[in-house]
């Protein structure tokens, strides 16, 4: 192909030849694992064989940033297909619009933007044959349920749902319920779990030591890091000193503009900023390869946010490491983080050995303590092997 892609990864798998044969899909699995791919090449496969004009397919995902991103990698694949209708807050409407009138098949949206769309009648859905919804919990913890049931309000009942999500509990399985029909559910390993290929560590350093601490970390690294920080301010803070002491950081936060978040993420991707620094907003909202180290300056204001954060790092397969900065008071904290995730991270002192407080054997994702980690209950099974169970339901459980 064209893009280089070659050998799938087991989500891309598993999922795209049940999308050729137009069954629904519900898809868990960690962050990082190829699920864009396993959308977009039956959808282009779908639009390929179809003429007929006007929006086909439709993909909802919580963030601009995400959107963008599924945008471009569609955009490289398409072949001869019109370019994706991007539809998302915080870039201008009208060449939004334009693309819609201009023949568009695709549309890639959030659903605040395209809830507006509908309420002022500028879009129509009557030749959608397909919907995917891509990190659904994310969207729902966002407060975009009222928004995604008025569009699938609109939307024609007649047509093929791919669920993406990395939990499947309370308000995401009600949604799962009200939008497929007789699912095939893909179950990928744990997702309340960071991946086996990154290597989880702690350091402990005093109130006033973060920053050495980071500047000591990104001196052992040559490629792309990337730091969160809890607040904006903080965020604004550490890019600052990054740039003070020559090393070429950017910064996104809830309250930079479009332009400037993208500015920074394109200037990540391509190398212009070795560092990015980010709040929560952006743990899922950035998908560049070859991030070889995430540092949490911070840690996460709950627990869940680790994992998107670490996911951004050993991505399709490859290996990454994950570095949390924490003071003497944030013991306990950091101890409930591994509690409630079900993990080991490992102990470090600032020369980077082992601390004889902790366990100094390498990072092990164990049981859960209250088994949310263990909640989709997985069928152990080999690396590229599925089972067929009652009701089509096909499990897949990636080997540790």
């Amino acid at each position: 192909m064209a893009a280089r892609f070659t050998i799938p990864t087991p989500v891309q798998a598993a999922a795209i030849p049940q999308a050729l044969e137009g069954k629904d899909v519900i898809a868990t699995a960690q962050t990082g694992t190829g699920k864009t791919l396993a959308f977009l090449i039956p959808m282009i496969e779908r639009l390929l064989t179809q003429s007929k004009p006007g929006i086909s397919a439709l993909v909802l995902v919580p963030t601009r940033e995400l959107a963008m991103q599924v945008a471009t990698q569609y955009n490289a694949l398409r072949g001869k297909l019109p370019q994706a209708a991007l539809v998302v807050g915080g870039l201008p409407e009208r060449a939004q619009l334009q693309a819609i009138r201009s023949g568009a098949r695709l549309m890639v949206a959030t659903p605040g933007r395209l809830q507006d769309f509908l309420d002022r009648q500028q879009v129509q859905f009557s030749a959608l044959n397909t919907l995917v919804l891509d990190e659904a919990d994310r969207m729902l913890d966002m407060g975009f349920l009222p928004a995604i049931r008025r569009i699938s309000n609109s939307l024609p009942k007649d047509r093929q749902t791919l669920f993406f999500s990395a939990t499947m509990e309370g308000d995401v399985a009600r949604l799962v319920k009200d939008f497929t029909r007789n699912p095939v559910r893909l179950t990928f390993g744990s997702t309340l779990k960071p991946a086996e290929n990154v290597r989880l560590q702690a350091f402990e350093v005093p109130a006033d030591g973060k920053q050495s601490m980071l500047q000591q970390l990104l001196g052992k690294e040559t490629g792309r890091v990337l730091v969160f920080s809890r607040t904006k301010r903080g965020t604004e803070r550490i890019t600052k000193s990054l740039n003070r002491e020559g090393i070429n950081a950017a910064m996104i936060h809830g309250d930079r503009s479009q332009s400037q978040r993208i500015a920074a993420l394109e200037g990540f991707q391509r190398g212009r900023f070795r560092v990015l620094v980010a709040t929560d907003v952006a743990s899922r909202g950035i998908h560049v390869q070859d991030i070889v180290h995430v540092i949490n300056y911070d840690l996460p204001e709950v627990a869940e946010n680790f994992i998107h954060r670490v996911g951004r790092t050993g991505r399709a397969g490859g290996s990454g490491v994950a570095s949390t900065l924490y003071v003497k008071d944030q013991r306990t904290e950091l101890f409930q983080l591994e509690r409630a995730l079900g993990i080991k991270i490992e102990r470090m002192r600032a020369d980077g050995s082992p601390s004889q407080t902790h366990s100094a054997k390498p990072a092990v994702h164990g049981t859960a303590h209250n088994g949310a980690a263990h909640r989709a209950n997985p069928v152990p099974m080999s690396k590229s092997s599925l089972v067929s169970l009652p009701g089509e339901v096909l499990q897949v459980q990636l080997e540790a």
